[in-house]
C-alpha cells in the first residue's frame, strides 16, 4: 500500500534558508576570512539562484496548488478529478480534447487520461491500417465517419498547438473500393441507397466499368463495385493520436502512465418493474497503479470513460458489471473482447499504381498502397472458428501464405510475384453483440461512459466519437449526431444494430 506524506513547515523553507546566507556572511567578516571579489560574486551568485528555486517552490505549496514538496514517484496522477479516462488510445484523447473544448470555465472540468503502455507499443490506434471510409450499413456510423473525415480535414483549426508545427496527417484520398459478388450485389445497393441518403459521396460500378477505371483488377466473380468518391482513404493514425495527446494537454489535461486495477464504489438496491431487485452502483475512486512498480493512487473522481478498447470488457468488470447473480441484467457483461489482426506489409514492384484505392474483396481480403515504389499492407479477418490465439501480437505467417496470398493474387494478378518486408499484429475491441460501437451510460454503474467495441472502426470515427460522449456528459444528451441507437439498451433489451460492412 502507498504512503502518502505531505510535508508541513514548508512556508518555513525559503526563510530557513535566507537565515543561512545572513550566518554565513556574518561568519566569513567576522573570522577575517580573504577571498577574491570573483569568488565571492560566484558564491552569492549560486545562492541566491538556490534560494530564488526555494522561494518558488514555496509559493507553489500554499492552497489551491498541486505542487507537493515530496514527490514519491514521478508521473502519479492527481488525488482528485472531475473525469477519469481509462485508456490513453485515439479515442481516449478524443474525449479529453472535447471535454476540455466544451468546458464552459477554463480548467472548470479537471480531466485525467490513464494509460498502461508508454511505448504504445501494443496500442490498437497505431497497429490499425489507418482507413477511413463512410460505407457502412447504419446511418450512425456513416454519419461518425463524415462528421470524423470534416474533423480531419481542418483537423489545425481543432488541433493546432501554439509554437508546435502544423498537424499532417499524410491523408491519402484514394477512397475505398468494395467488391460484391452476385450474392452480396443486393445488399451493396442496399447500403449504397443508405449511404447517398445520409450524404456520403459513393458511385456505383458494373464490371465493365469497373475494368475500365481500375485495369489491373481482375473482374472475375465481381456483379458490382462500390467506390467512395470523397471523405475515404487512409492516413497515419500516431500523427492523429499524437495530435489529440498534445492538444489536450495544452489544455490542462493530466496525462498519466499506470494501469486502472480497481474501482471503490458504493451501491443500492433497486427494485425492477417485473419485481427483481438489482444493484445500482457509483464509482467513487479508480486506483491507479504505476507501471513495474507495487505503488498505487487512489483517484477520487465523478465519472469514468471506458475507453479501454479491447480490454473494456475486463475493466468493467473491475467495477462489477456483468458479475451479478446468473440470469438477471446484473450478469449481462460489456460483449467486447480482443481480436487478432494480421497486418504484412508486400512489395511488388508491378503492382498497382498512385491510382490504387483501399480494395476491399468480397473475400474477405484488403490491400492499400503504403507510400511509393510498389509497397502495400494487405490482410484479411479470419473465420469465426479460426481466430487466433490472443495472450501474444506474434505473427502467423502461414496465414498470409495460405489465406491472404491466393486471394490476393486472384483479384490483383500484378500481385503473384510479390515479397513480404514485414508484418505486425493488433487487437481489434472486437464487439461480440453486433460489431458495433457502444456509446453511453452503463445502466446499472451511472456514472461510467462506454466509448468502446467499434470492431475495427474506432480509429476513424474517434473524432465525432469524442465529441459525443463529452456531449453527454456536459450536455446530458446527444446534441450533434443522434447515436442512440449505440448504446447499452440494445444490449440489455437483446436486439442488436447490425453493421453488415465489418472489414
Amino acid at each position: 500500500m502507498a504512503v502518502w506524506v505531505r510535508l508541513g513547515g514548508a512556508a518555513r523553507l525559503g526563510t530557513g534558508i535566507a537565515g543561512c546566507g545572513q550566518r554565513v556572511e556574518r561568519a566569513l567578516q567576522s573570522r577575517c576570512f580573504s577571498i577574491s571579489t570573483v569568488t565571492r560574486n560566484d558564491f552569492y551568485k549560486d545562492l541566491e539562484s538556490q534560494l530564488k528555486a526555494f522561494r518558488v517552490k514555496t509559493k507553489a505549496v500554499l492552497p489551491g496548488s498541486d505542487w507537493s514538496p515530496l514527490e514519491l514517484t514521478p508521473g502519479l496522477p492527481p488525488e482528485r478529478a472531475d473525469v477519469v479516462i481509462v485508456g490513453g488510445g485515439v479515442v481516449g484523447w478524443s474525449v479529453a480534447y472535447w471535454l476540455k473544448k466544451k468546458e464552459k470555465i477554463r480548467g472548470g472540468v479537471r480531466v485525467v487520461v490513464v494509460e498502461k503502455d508508454p511505448t504504445y507499443s501494443q496500442a490498437s490506434t497505431v497497429l490499425s491500417a489507418g482507413g477511413i471510409r463512410q460505407q457502412f450499413s447504419m446511418p450512425e456510423n456513416i454519419h461518425l465517419s463524415l462528421s470524423s473525415a470534416e474533423f480531419m480535414r481542418n483537423i489545425n483549426e481543432h488541433l493546432d498547438v501554439m509554437n508546435e508545427d502544423p498537424v499532417d496527417l499524410q491523408f491519402n484520398h484514394s477512397g475505398y473500393l468494395f467488391l460484391a459478388s452476385e450474392r452480396g450485389a443486393e445488399l451493396m445497393e442496399e447500403n449504397y441507397r443508405t449511404q447517398r441518403y445520409a450524404g456520403a459521396k459513393v458511385a456505383l460500378f458494373s464490371p465493365a466499368q469497373l475494368k475500365e477505371k481500375f485495369p489491373w483488377i481482375n473482374t472475375d466473380g465481381v456483379a458490382l463495385a462500390s467506390y467512395g468518391l470523397e471523405n475515404e482513404g487512409w492516413f497515419d493514425p500516431w500523427t492523429l493520436l499524437n495530435a489529440f495527446r498534445c492538444k489536450a494537454m495544452s489544455m490542462g489535461v493530466y496525462q498519466c502512465f499506470g494501469e486502472v486495477t480497481g474501482f471503490k464504489y458504493s451501491q443500492n438496491q433497486a427494485q425492477t418493474e417485473d419485481g427483481g431487485v438489482v444493484d445500482l452502483k457509483r464509482i467513487h475512486h479508480a486506483i491507479v497503479r504505476m507501471p513495474n512498480s507495487l505503488e498505487y493512487q487512489p483517484v477520487e473522481c465523478a465519472i469514468v470513460v471506458n475507453a479501454s478498447g479491447a480490454q473494456s470488457g475486463k475493466v468493467a468488470e473491475l467495477a462489477g458489471i456483468g458479475l451479478g447473480p446468473k440470469d438477471t441484467i446484473s450478469s449481462i457483461p460489456v460483449p467486447v473482447e480482443p481480436r487478432k489482426r494480421y497486418i504484412y506489409v508486400i512489395h511488388s514492384p508491378n503492382g498497382p499504381g498512385l491510382d490504387t484505392p483501399f480494395l476491399i474483396d468480397y473475400s474477405g481480403v484488403y490491400c492499400r498502397r503504403e507510400g511509393l515504389g510498389g509497397n502495400y499492407i494487405t490482410g484479411m479477418s479470419p473465420e469465426m472458428d479460426e481466430e487466433p490465439d490472443t495472450s501474444d501480437l506474434e505473427v502467423d505467417h502461414n496465414f498470409f501464405q495460405e489465406q491472404v496470398w491466393p486471394k490476393l493474387a486472384y483479384r490483383i494478378p500484378a500481385l503473384e510475384s510479390l515479397k513480404v518486408k514485414s508484418a505486425w499484429a493488433g487487437y481489434y475491441d472486437y464487439n461480440t453483440f453486433d460489431q458495433n460501437g457502444i456509446l453511453g451510460q452503463h445502466p446499472l454503474v451511472n456514472n461510467m461512459y462506454f466509448a468502446t467495441g467499434f470492431s475495427g472502426h474506432g480509429l476513424q470515427q474517434s473524432p465525432a466519437v469524442g465529441r459525443a460522449v463529452a456531449e453527454l456528459i456536459l450536455d446530458g444528451d446527444f446534441k450533434t449526431l443522434n447515436l442512440h441507437a449505440l448504446g447499452f439498451g440494445r444490449i440489455f433489451s437483446m436486439e442488436p444494430a447490425m453493421e453488415s460492412n465489418i472489414v
